[in-house]
């Protein structure tokens, strides 16, 4: 019988982290690494992320170079079994004041890369015939958030994504399912202000604020054996403030 810890490991596995150098990427490297998996961080040049994970530089918003990124890791590797897309930014503003740039520039974080990423690493899980793929997304993509239609509609759009890949890679014993956040303490949430962050407080059952490593420990547990009967969910981590 296979013990609870043999289930948790991830040894002699691969994962690429799109957005590895973020508070919840390195989070999710960190965890990945620990379990075990070679992790390697597509990220923009110079950024750092943690030891134990090889940063690839990569712009994620030009498809060519998300392409190259992960054949170069396939080749080095000589496998991937997890993908993971981390990479996120925000453009808050009411959506009358929410310029064409803003939108597509979103867009292209949040939503386009997850695509191109998971298409540039299709053919080599499909080969493998399994393998495990988690998008992080937001509990905004489903309840909407007034100043945030361009970021919930990113992640309302990542999760329809993952149900349909789920659908088409099913069959190869490809598993595909999102993590959906709720307030999670990072340099991007530190800006808003406080009252914001007490009133997400409130709104939880838990009564705090998510850490990255929160999300990091939902990703290991899709990522493994633990979940390998899970595919086309989302995962809400948020301390049961959607609920609130």
């Amino acid at each position: 019988m296979t013990g609870a810890t043999d289930l948790i490991r991830l040894d002699g596995q691969v994962a690429v982290v799109a957005g590895g150098a973020g508070a919840i990427g390195s989070a999710i490297g960190v965890r990945l690494a620990e379990g075990g998996a070679r992790v390697y961080a597509l990220d923009l040049p110079g950024r750092r992320v943690p030891d134990g994970v090889t940063l690839v530089a990569c712009d994620l918003t030009q498809a060519g170079q998300v392409a190259a990124a992960v054949d170069r890791i396939g080749r080095e590797a000589g496998r991937i079994d997890i993908v993971v897309h981390a990479a996120g930014i925000t453009r808050d503003a009411r959506l009358w004041k929410l310029s064409d740039e803003d939108w597509r520039s979103l867009m292209a974080v949040n939503l386009d890369s997850a695509f191109t990423l998971v298409r540039a690493a299709t053919p080599v899980l499909r080969e493998r015939s399994g393998g495990a793929i988690v998008l992080i997304s937001s509990i905004n993509g489903a309840r909407g958030k007034v100043g945030q239609a361009a970021y919930a509609a990113s992640k309302a759009g990542l999760e329809a994504f993952a149900r349909t890949a789920a659908r088409e890679l099913g069959g190869f014993g490809v598993r595909v399912n999102v993590v959906a956040p709720g307030w999670i303490d990072t340099p991007m949430t530190a800006a808003v202000p406080e009252e914001f962050r007490r009133r997400a407080a409130e709104e939880s059952a838990l009564g705090r604020l998510g850490e990255p490593d929160d999300v990091a420990r939902a990703v290991l547990f899709l990522a493994t054996d633990f979940g390998r009967h899970v595919t086309g969910q989302v995962l809400r981590v948020d301390g049961g403030q959607l609920m609130g």
